[in-house]
This record gives structure tokens, sequence and C-alpha cells, in this order.
């Protein structure tokens, strides 16, 4: 998670002025000649003789307290646990040091070497002492603990603080971070350090290596200060040489505690980290490449590339990017749109990369090198511009596509294959008997005629329906008509299309008759009492009738397709099959006439919406094959009544027609030579290897792929990358929008880690673990996740072995502290959790499809909701004040109190049992006594029940894609309180799932071993 840091000069060199800086570089990191202390320590140490009283230390007994009126530290007899003599650790000041006491600075002794110039002695921090040692005093070496040692529990750090800035070049503050450990800080050279070998160890630590820093507040590792336990020891390895050269902890670490009364190991649950504050937005090269374009259109996994294919084979997790190529503009921003007509738009003749703010302009303005394949271009005449003194264009400030990541350019005749098409909007219903029933074809119909005059395009909008049971119904819209005809097809083996030319229409020639259509269409079949569905043949029959111009189709679907091609059968009830080699093809689309369907509508720029509804079977794993392969979208309503459902489908439905839509698409991301993308994973048809076919596409739709190095070792120092998406705009022109980004090339795996982006990770890592799905077990799925994470951290932990003592930690990045939550939470996702009596198929599939297209953040609110309490803000209307999320856990939920779970997807509101009657009788009216399960939410006439509508609708807006409908539950009412609400408080050990603390012990474990 990366930090801005606008002080930051350069990147990766760390300036002298660091507080990390290092001895002069006369000294070799490793040599001194005087004695060195450490260098090989022997199986078995002596009780060292006492140190001096000349050379306190924090927790030295012979000296001064280390804190006023604490006595100093005493080892407890072996087998206690929580002594209480042991001085509690004091909740550290946010952003200050403490005035005196635990954290005092030494400075370091003279060097012996003749060659050596005497390190510089540095002011002490405000409200630091600066104890001074004389020379000639011999470093103090600690005393062996005691075998067994009592871990003092660390408290739980205070909310207002937050760790350093990643990569920060000023001083780390001395406050315990939001997490224990340090943010993640760029790794100086292994020379001098003023920071000990042995941070968070009890005993006198060397005086002339006493730290100002600690990594724990109130924690002690039980271990001598230089070596490392028997059996821990790296072969081969020993601790860093020399007392007065320690390394800086540039991670973040959890130390495994024991569980008082017994010898268990466990983690303190406060102590765990939890992304409370949402999806974070990497700003960690803002710096360094200030005109990237914005991470929510392009994140990638780390932001440093690794030089060389051994290095990329030691980064265990995903390497790769997340696009989404029509994410709304960041707040306050517009896109800027460039038309070079009537030239062409300027481009690298060789690779092909789009005009970008990287690339440099040479011989006065006459030739521009391309920043991707460095070839040497002619800068059209029409784009010549003079250089200034700096070599800088003199029209630069009017060019946005030279100072800015994110351009749209208007596409001249070139880039047509045909005449833009306008937009098309085709509407399949289902109008069976279970359709009429539900009440579906009511409300879509009253929601397409509301959105009529937000259609985009107008006046080029193109409108056509059909409806189907066992037959197939066109209707004749022509605009000469007052009423529309309708055509029947029975003949479901050898479809036609009656009236060809009069089935799609322009909606502003025909807008009566469409708007009497829709006002009849309800009680045209309100009487039906068909049950089956030739979906099949009347997929086959649209086909034909958009095949001219492609466009939208939206499929309301209620019933099982039983007749004609493409009939399914009822599959998925056999719980024997799960567990077995077998179990994934319940995931597999049945029939593949669907697929086939799907690659003859991408091929003729038709994307396919599906909106199922049904309270039986319906296929999701093979209805939703349209959708998958033509950029489509799944949207799933199990059983489906419009009393209960119908404003979700009303939002939905009408965000669906009228957002911005980009039609006839296709996307290609390029990158410089050495690296290209091989695996691509979202909805869409892979045209050739790397272009993507997007019939249409709009902004919540993201795709995930991942990279490799195809060269053994990249020379260059940045890699850029450039994401095009050419498409026709629902006003006809044929634009291409473009987002550029450069990021570092590094040698180092811990740069790797530290400008990792834990969003894009598990973006990537959700895709991947739904795709295996497909050919795998759901156990093989999970174990996937967690064995990648574990060879992640296991090689982020060989890193510091040899520099550090790690024994009873568990270390990881500062920008990657929430990857382990998040990896729970996507194994315990409806997508993958449980087998056969968790979660129904289609359930499971169609959360499957929704997870393969959200953009990264609504991802991972869907993976780890917000918990809010809310009775204590309804009655006053500040809503800034309703931020504070709770972690996802029961201790989490005071019965006396009112909570509501945000997934993105519905809102829980949770009563507590303890909860006044009259928060209940406010809310819910005369409904407040009954089962939660009939009642209904409605504004009555109160502040309360006044101040929750509008935090519902805060909650909504912030984020429009879906519509959260609101279930009601009360503490205790089973068994609606378990699936609704228990079930999904992730960090809560739950049936056969782990808990946060049991994983992170699994996890911890088995990067031990």
């Amino acid at each position: 998670m990366g930090t801005e840091n606008p002080g930051r000069p350069g990147f990766p060199a760390r300036p002298a002025s660091s507080p990390f800086a290092a001895a002069p570089q006369t000294a070799t990191p490793f040599s001194s000649t005087g004695a060195v202390a450490g260098s090989d320590p022997p199986p078995f140490r002596p009780t060292a003789m006492p140190p001096p009283p000349q050379a306190p230390s924090p927790f030295s007994s012979s000296g001064p307290p280390v804190r006023p009126g604490v006595p100093g530290f005493r080892p407890a007899p072996t087998g206690t646990f929580n002594d209480p003599s042991l001085p509690p650790p004091q909740p550290p000041i946010a952003n200050a040091p403490p005035a005196a006491g635990t954290f005092q600075r030494f400075p370091p002794p003279p060097f012996s070497s003749s060659a050596q110039a005497p390190l510089q002695q540095r002011a002490p921090f405000v409200g630091q002492p600066s104890i001074q040692q004389s020379a000639s005093q011999p470093p103090s070496f600690p005393e062996p603990p005691q075998p067994q040692t009592p871990f003092v529990q660390m408290g739980p750090p205070p909310q207002s603080t937050s760790p350093a800035p990643m990569g920060s070049n000023v001083p780390t503050p001395t406050y315990q971070p939001s997490f224990p450990g340090y943010a993640r800080m760029q790794q100086p050279p292994p020379v001098h350090s003023s920071f000990p070998p042995n941070q968070g160890n009890y005993g006198p630590p060397p005086a002339a290596a006493s730290s100002p820093f600690l990594p724990h507040q109130g924690g002690y590792a039980p271990s001598p200060a230089m070596a490392a336990p028997l059996g821990m020891q790296p072969p081969g390895s020993g601790p860093p040489i020399g007392g007065i050269q320690g390394l800086t902890e540039d991670f973040n670490s959890l130390t495994v505690q024991t569980r008082p009364g017994t010898m268990d190991p466990l983690f303190d649950a406060k102590e765990l980290p939890r992304p409370l504050d949402g999806d974070v937005e990497p700003k960690n090269l803002d710096d360094m490449y200030p005109m990237n374009c914005h991470p929510r259109y392009l994140r990638l996994t780390t932001s440093a590339v690794p030089s060389s294919q051994s290095l990329a084979s030691r980064w265990h997790l995903p390497l790769g990017a997340v696009v989404c190529p029509l994410a709304e503009p960041p707040e306050g921003e517009e896109l800027s749109v460039v038309s070079f007509a009537p030239a062409s738009v300027v481009r690298c003749r060789r690779c092909r990369t789009y005009v970008n703010p990287y690339m440099t302009f040479t011989e006065a303005g006459r030739k521009f090198r391309c920043n991707v394949c460095t070839l040497l271009n002619d800068v059209p005449s029409e784009y010549y511009a003079q250089l200034d003194a700096t070599g800088k264009r003199v029209d630069l400030d009017q060019r946005p596509e030279l100072t800015k990541g994110t351009v749209e350019f208007v596409a001249p005749a070139e880039y047509m294959v045909r005449p833009p098409m306008p937009p098309v909007y085709f509407f399949l219903i289902d109008v069976s008997i279970s359709a009429v029933r539900s009440g579906m074809i009511q409300i879509v119909a009253e929601t397409i005629k509301s959105c009529l005059d937000e259609l985009p395009g107008f006046p080029r909008t193109q409108i056509g329906f059909a409806t189907f049971d066992s037959t197939i119904h066109f209707y004749n819209m022509k605009s000469s008509l007052t009423q529309p005809q309708m055509l029947v097809v029975s003949d479901l083996d050898d479809v036609f299309v009656p009236l060809p030319d009069d089935l799609l229409v322009n909606l502003s020639e025909s807008r009566s008759v469409v708007e009497s259509f829709l006002d009849n269409l309800p009680s045209m079949f309100q009487d039906n009492v068909n049950v089956e569905s030739a979906f099949g043949p009347a997929l086959k029959a649209v086909f034909m009738v958009m095949s001219q111009l492609g466009g939208k189709l939206l499929i309301f679907q209620n019933t099982l397709p039983s007749l004609g091609v493409g009939r399914l059968k009822l599959r998925g009830d056999d719980s024997r099959v799960y567990g077995t080699d077998k179990e994934h093809v319940l995931r597999l689309p049945e029939d593949p006439f669907y697929k086939q369907m799907a690659a003859e509508f991408s091929k003729f720029q038709i994307s396919t919406n599906v909106y199922a509804f049904s309270d039986k079977y319906t296929d999701i794993a093979s209805l939703g094959t349209l959708a998958k392969y033509t950029a489509g979208q799944v949207y799933y309503y199990p059983a489906f009544q419009s009393a209960i459902h119908g404003e979700k489908l009303r939002h939905e439905l009408r965000r669906d027609l009228t957002r911005e839509t980009a039609w006839e698409a296709v996307m290609r991301i390029r990158c410089a030579k050495g690296v290209r993308f091989t695996t691509y994973h979202g909805n869409f048809m892979l045209r050739s290897t790397d272009l993507l076919a997007l019939p249409a596409v709009d902004c919540d739709k993201a795709f995930a792929m991942q990279l490799s190095l195809e060269e053994t070792l990249l020379t260059t120092q940045t890699m850029y990358f450039q994401v095009a998406l050419l498409y026709t705009a629902s006003c006809g022109e044929r634009r291409i929008r473009v987002h550029t980004m450069a990021v570092p090339v590094v040698t180092d795996l811990g740069e790797m880690y530290r400008l990792a982006d834990t969003g894009a990770v598990v973006s990537l890592f959700s895709r991947l673990a739904i795709e295996k799905t497909l050919s795998q077990k759901l156990e093989d799925a999970r174990s996937t996740v967690q064995l990648r994470i574990v060879k992640a951290l296991k090689e982020y932990r060989n890193l510091y072995a040899v520099q550090h003592r790690l024994a009873n930690r568990m270390i990881y990045p500062e920008s990657l502290k929430f990857l382990m939550l998040y990896g729970l939470a996507l194994c315990r996702s409806m997508a993958l959790r449980g087998g056969f009596g968790d979660v129904p198929l289609d359930e499971r599939c169609a959360a499957g499809h929704t997870m393969m297209v959200l953009p990264i953040k609504r991802l991972l609110k869907l993976l780890y909701p917000s918990l809010i309490r809310l009775d204590e803000y309804l009655l006053k209307v500040d809503l800034k004040s309703i931020e504070r999320r709770l972690p996802l856990t029961m201790e989490s939920l005071d019965s006396r109190g009112l909570y509501i779970y945000d997934d993105g997807f519905r809102f829980i509101l949770w009563f507590g049992k303890g909860a006044s009657p009259e928060i209940a009788k406010n809310l819910l009216g005369e409904d407040f006594a009954a089962e939660l399960s009939k009642a209904a939410l409605s504004e009555h006439d109160n502040e309360m029940s006044r101040g929750l509508v509008r935090v519902l609708e805060k909650f909504r807006n912030s984020d429009r894609a879906y519509y959260q409908l609101c279930y009601l539950v009360r503490q205790g009412e089973q068994p609606r309180e378990g699936f609704l609400l228990l079930t999904n408080l992730v960090e809560d050990q739950m049936g056969g799932n782990n808990g946060y603390s049991d994983w992170m012990l699994q996890i911890s474990r088995q990067v031990q071993q």
C-alpha cells in the first residue's frame, strides 16, 4: 500500500541526510581492525560479566531505570506468563517520540582503524536525551536469557496513527505504527548502521549499538542478543558481524505468543492488520513518474519490473496488471480529447505506440524517440514545434498528450472497418408463467420506458424487442404504425425472421410505437400458463436480427431452457459429485451451443448481458457463457419477487441502459521489448495473441492480465506500458483512449515487494482461482491461493533470515500487510467456499462471473465488507462521522447496538437483542416486534428513520454500479442470522472454515518449515 512522498528526490537511491545514513565509504561493511563481535558464536556461551555501569541500556538492570518510576526488567520464573511485575506497554503518542525513557540514543564509538574516520555524531531526536559513553569502554554483551520467558502481550495500536510513508527519507517516528513493525523502508547498504541486530530482545545489548527505534513496544523476543537459537540458524550463515553493524528492519512483523495457561501458540487478534480504510490506490511512483495515468485505469501487481527471469521466478505472486479502460475520471479531472485532423494520430512507426509524455524530441524538434522501442521517428510536419533551451517543445502546455498519462484521440477514417455503428439495444424477454408470476415483466417494461430519454446516442439509437415461451414473438415497430404488430414463429427447428427490416427501429422515429408496446407488454401475457422455454431458438433468431449492426442484447431469463437447440437439463443435485474429479464439470456449460453462439455474437459486435430470475435451477454456468465471451455481464436474482427485489432490478437495469458505453471496441496493451503479456482474464474474446475483442464495454468492467519476461536479462532502467482502447463512442465518433504508465526495472527482490499493490494482486488471484474451479475441485483452488501466499512470504523471509532474528516472528512487507486477510476472504467467498451444501450451484457460478469483471475497489469491498455501528449516529445529522469500520468478527457486535453490513451488493441491518425497543419501533413502525424476515424497511415520520434513510442513500451513492437491498435480521434469529451475517464474518471460525488468527498461524508455520 503505497504512500505519497513528495520529498523523495529519486528512485531508488537514499539521500545522505537519511536517518539511516551509512558510515563513510572508507570502511568496509564487515571489516575492522578491532575485535569482531558475534563473528562465530559458539553453541554454548558462558555467562558474561555484568556490564559496566557507564554503559546503560534500555533493559539494563544495573543502570538507571529506562522509564522514571518503573523498575528494570527482570526475567520471570520459568513457566510463568504475563508476569504482573513486567512494566505494562505504554500507549505510543501519535507522531511524536516520548519525552524520555525507553527510546534513548547512544552515539556510536569511533573505530579503532586508523583508515576509518569517526562516525559523525548526530543530534538526538527532540525529547531524547543523548547519553554519552566513553570511547575507551568496550561494548558490553548480554547475558543469555532463561530458556522460558514470558511474552508481554502487545496492546492494540491507537486508531489515529498510521505507518510511515514507504520509502520515506524523513526520520521514522518513534510511535508504534498502525501495526507492530515498521513501514517498509528501502534497504540501506549493509554497513555500519545505528540499528542493533537484536531489536526487540531483552537483555543489555551493546551500548554502542543501542537503537532509538524498537520494532515492538512492549514485546520481547526470548533470544540472545547476537546468536540465533539452536536449530534456527541458517546453515553456512551467521548474524551480522560486528557489534555496531546492525541492519534496519525493513518489514512489518507479528510475534507468535503463547496462550495463557497452555503451550498453544497464537497471534494477538487485536494486532492483526485489517483494511478498515478499504482499497487505497498506490501513489508510490507519483514523484518519480508524475505523468503516469491514474491508478484507477491501470494498476500493476508490483510497480517494479524484475530485471531478470531468475528474479521473476522468485516472485511467487501473480506478476501482471489490472486494467479498467473506461473507468470514471477522478473527481475534479476531465478527460482530454485530442484531434490531429486532417493528419493522422502520431505513433511510432515500428511498435505502433501512441504519442505520450515519455517520448522525447530531438534534432530541433524534427524527430522523436519512442519510449517503448527507442526507435527515432520523424515528426509529421503538421505536428512540428521548436524546442526550448531545456529540450522541451514550446507548445507543451497546449499538448495534453505530452503532459497527461490518459488522453483520448479522435481516430481518422483509417481506423474504421465500417461506418461507426449507432447504439443498439435489443431486449429478449422470457414470458413464461414463472416470469409473469414473479412480476419481472412489469418491472422491466416500466424501467425501459423510463430510460428511453436517457439512452445514449440520440437521435441515432436503435431499439428492438422479442419475447419467448414455447414460441418466439417478434414485434414490428415501424414508425408508420400506431400499434406494434406481433409476429409469432413456432417452428423451432428452422427459425426464420419475419420482416427483418422493421424489427430493429430508430427510437426517435418510432418512439410512440415503442412506448405503446411497453405499456401493453405486462397485460399481453398476464394470463399465460406456458411453462416451456425456447430460449436457444430465440437466441438464434435474435442473432439474425442484430448481425447487421451489432449492439447490446439484454436477456431476461426466468425458466430453464427446455425446447429446441440449447435445451438444458437439471444438474447439480448430486452431492456425491462434490470432492471428486467430476465436480468442476458442474461449473462448465453443459451444451457447447452457448459458447458457439457467444463466438458468433462477438464476431458481429454483439454484447450480451444476462438477467437471470428463478427460484429453481437456471444453469448460470451455461447462460453465463454468453456474457463471458462477449464482454457482457451476469445479473442474478434468485427467487425474484417484484415486491421485494423490484427496486434492485430497476436501479441496475437503469444503470446498464444509461451508463456511457464504448461500442465495437478492441483493446491492446503494449510494453517494451523483453516482456509481454501472456494470459488474459475477464469477459472478452481474444482475437489474436494480444487483441481483446469487446463488442461493448463500460466503466464497470475490469480486465486482468499476466506478464512474463521473454529475455533473460533486461538492460533498460524503465519499463513502459500503454493501454489502447479503440472504440466507437455513442455520438458516432471513432475514438482511441490511451493510458500510459512508466515503472522502474529493479534488480532487488525487496524492491518488488516494497512496491507491491495488494489490490492488484488480490484481483489477479481471484480471477485465477475462479478459473481454476472450472478445471479442478474447489479445495484445489483454495489450496493454490494459500500455497502461493506461503511461497511469497517464505521468499520474503529469506531476504532477512541472515540479518535479523526471526524466530517466533512472522514478517511481511508493509505493502502486503492485508494480503493474508484478503486471501482468507477469497477462500471464504461465495465463489470458492465450502462444497455442495454451502452455496447453491447457480449462486456460486453467478458470483464467479461477477468477480471476473469487478474493478479492484469493488472486489476488495466484496471480499472484506464494511461493518459499521449505526445506533450511535442515527440522531446526528453529520454523516461524515459514519466512517469508522469495524473488524468482521462477532466481537465487534454489541448486543445493545444496531449495525450495518455492506458488501457493495446488499445491506444487512443487525439488531442486537439488548438494543432499545425505541430504535426498532422508530425504524420499523408497527412491524418492530414481528419476525424481521417479514418486516419491510421504509421511511417513517421521525428523525431516526429519516437519519437511517440518509445513511443508506449516502452508502448507495458512493458506488452506483449495484443497488444494495436492505435485509433485516435480529440477534439470535436462526437460521436467518447465520446465513445472512455470521457466515460472512470472515475473521471468525465458522464450520470448517479457519478464522483469521488460525489462518495466520497456519501460514506462519508453513512459512517457517
